[in-house]
């Protein structure tokens, strides 16, 4: 078997050509691979692809749209010349570190479609294998950072960073400490970028249409995924819809003839908060739930075949990233690293227990948040993992035969939960 670190180290060459050319129907797109001139220390200059597709020994190309359009319906690409991560130049590569693969361009790409809805504030996105681990709104960019990154500090870990506002110092100063494997904003202020760039491997991205981000929240692009014997299914890309209180609707059934609806409406921090959950939810992989207070992530389900398990997933999620960061906190380790040493009799046990009463007694910070399912609950079970833990308010699609016992599971508790529905799912796969 061949050395798995050399093969992450060897630069592949590629067989994609330069230009490639799509005939869709009458509408033909010429697209032009993207390479950048990548200046050496010796002072040569390299030319490079992205370095490789989701593991080493796949090739790979980014190809930009440079001529021509794909339009149906009210679907288009962005027109050529306005290209966001597939027209990143080399002057705006401003490290290169390990210059791009894959997975560190679908990482930002994701980031865009979520941070796309979230530009009326300061905003940070961190994602991990093209799922956000943290996500946050702030009154300053350095807050929202913050917040995102606390929100699991774990998995931020080579993360993909995406700021919604000009990097600062004071935001600069938190993500050195951290180990980040792309960090792409607007701009990055005087000062900042001498201070993350002691990171040598760190790919620092300067993206200044992130700006106008906000003109292509309704903006729908036409969605190729490839099967294993070469054939296509496409599809018009999933738009948010719930941009406001007026999008939402109240959490009303029939079931035999009896009206069921939800006794409390939501305050407008659970308002606030299922807007800000569902741009979340735009960029997660189904089927996901997610549970969200004060503008900031507590917990992330992915990927889970089942809504229970997932929320479930949540939970326990919420719950070990509240143990590490109090861990962290407290100690400056992280708490597998407590957990390790307690084992092995290096620290008193009684640390480690103090760490899970905390985390016990707080709920893992869950009591008061917004869960947001991308999909309606076709039984209660799913809705009562949070309303066992302390939830203030559901967002869920709606249109379930079940939606009845949904309601009437918010209903019954005290204080009561509210719930809306978004009349919409947001699966993505």
């Amino acid at each position: 078997m061949a050395d798995l670190k050399k093969m992450y180290t060897t630069i592949l060459g590629d067989h994609f050509p330069m230009e490639m050319k799509i005939s869709f129907g009458d509408q033909t797109l010429v697209y032009r691979k993207r390479t950048w001139a990548i200046p050496q220390e010796d002072g040569s200059v390299d030319e490079r692809g992205i370095r490789y597709g989701e593991n080493p020994d796949q090739e790979a190309a980014l190809y930009e749209l440079v001529n021509g359009n794909l339009v149906l319906g009210d679907c288009k690409f962005i027109e050529p010349g306005h290209g966001l991560v597939s027209g990143i130049p080399v002057e705006d590569m401003l490290q290169v570190g390990k210059h791009p693969g894959k997975i560190n361009l679908t990482d930002v790409d994701n980031g865009l479609n979520i941070i796309k809805y979230l530009m009326d504030r300061p905003a940070a996105v961190i994602l991990k294998h093209n799922n956000p681990c943290g996500a946050a709104c702030g009154s300053s960019l350095a807050d929202a950072y913050n917040k995102a990154n606390r929100a699991d500090r774990i998995a931020a870990f080579g993360g993909a960073l995406i700021l919604n506002r000009p990097c600062d110092r004071d935001t600069a100063n938190l993500i050195k400490d951290n180990y980040l494997e792309v960090v792409c904003a607007p701009e990055f202020e005087e000062g900042s970028i001498d201070i993350i760039a002691s990171r040598k491997n760190l790919r620092i991205i300067r993206m200044a249409r992130i700006d106008r981000l906000a003109e292509f929240e309704k903006f729908r692009f036409v969605d190729f995924k490839s099967l294993i014997d070469g054939g296509i299914i496409i599809q018009q890309s999933a738009v948010n819809s719930i941009r406001s209180r007026a999008d939402l609707q109240p959490a009303v059934s029939t079931y035999k003839g009896t009206e069921y609806k939800i006794e409390r409406a939501p305050t407008d921090r659970e308002i606030d908060d299922m807007i800000f959950g569902w741009a979340v939810e735009h960029g997660v992989t189904s089927n996901s739930v997610l549970y969200v207070k004060d503008g900031c992530t507590v917990g992330i389900g992915t990927g889970e075949q089942d809504r229970v398990g997932v929320a479930e997933i949540a939970v326990h999620k919420a719950y070990s990233k509240y143990a590490d960061i109090i861990c962290f906190d407290k100690l400056g380790i992280p708490y597998a690293d407590l957990a390790l040493e307690v084992k092995q009799g290096k620290r008193d046990k009684a640390e480690q227990q103090q760490i899970d009463a905390k985390t016990q007694a707080d709920r893992a910070g869950l009591p008061g948040s917004v869960m947001i399912s991308d999909a309606f609950f076709p039984f209660r079970d799913g809705a009562d993992v949070g309303i066992e833990q302390g939830v203030s308010a559901i967002l869920q699609a709606g249109g379930s035969m079940n939606d009845y016992q949904t309601i009437q599971a918010c209903n019954e508790t005290n204080p009561q939960v509210t719930m809306m529905f978004t009349g919409q799912r947001s699966f993505k796969h």
